[in-house]
């Protein structure tokens, strides 16, 4: 069972896609915010997007751009301009196939299936973490918010990347400093300190202020 993801303003084309991709056995949603879909594709962690090239607010080149910027999740455009220009465009911007409006279901799902195929042979998803509209990428060790990408030191990657794992669940300082420091030396508590402040104030400068809280006497928290 795969899960797939459809970037698609048409809510009858949209529902359509849905029922015959549930038939195969595999679990689908549908963006209903189109201008902010890169929380829900993070929330979401499909298999597969299929983008409508029109959208509202920014168009499907776009969103294959930001989801290029966190994974190498195959995704395959869908629009009625099917002319050599839109489908070399699409290639061009990391799309994987092109399907023309108006869609064959039956051709849809057999594009789809080899792709799925060819894709999970090679096992090439790119895990991530997200909240509050930052996408922590665990196999790069970089945050991006708003499109931008925000570099990490190992530390602060670890520190955020356990913190995220357990969101809404207060973190002991203890569990953090078995996190970064695994190793038989002793490590002074205040180490962790600077750490949190370091990373705290690296959000805070991209916008994302009191993405992490001190539980005093029992560690931190993202929620």
């Amino acid at each position: 069972m795969y899960r797939i993801f459809i970037i698609e303003d048409d809510p009858t084309l949209a529902q359509a896609m849905k029922k015959q991709i549930e038939a195969w056995g595999n679990e689908v949603r549908c963006v209903s915010d189109f201008q902010n879909v890169i929380p829900a594709f993070a929330e979401y962690d499909p298999h597969m997007v299929l983008v409508d090239i029109m959208l509202p607010f920014f168009n499907g080149y776009h969103w294959c751009s930001e989801i290029r910027k966190i994974s190498e999740v195959p995704v395959i455009f869908i629009s009625s301009a099917s002319d050599n220009m839109n489908i070399v465009m699409a290639m061009n911007m990391g799309g994987d196939d092109f399907i023309a409006k108006p869609i064959d279901l039956n051709v849809m799902m057999a594009k789809m299936q080899a792709l799925l195929r060819r894709t999970y042979g090679m096992g090439s998803r790119v895990p991530v973490l997200e909240h509050r509209g930052a996408v922590l990428n665990l196999n790069d060790a970089s945050l991006l918010y708003e499109g931008r990408k925000i570099e990490l030191t190992k530390n602060e990657f670890r520190i955020l990347q356990t913190l995220m794992e357990h969101r809404g669940k207060v973190v002991s300082r203890d569990t953090l400093m078995t996190k970064l420091w695994q190793m038989d030396v002793y490590v002074e508590e205040n180490t962790l300190t600077v750490n949190v402040n370091r990373l705290r104030k690296k959000l805070e400068a991209a916008g994302l202020r009191d993405f992490i809280t001190t539980k005093i006497g029992s560690g931190y928290l993202v929620e």
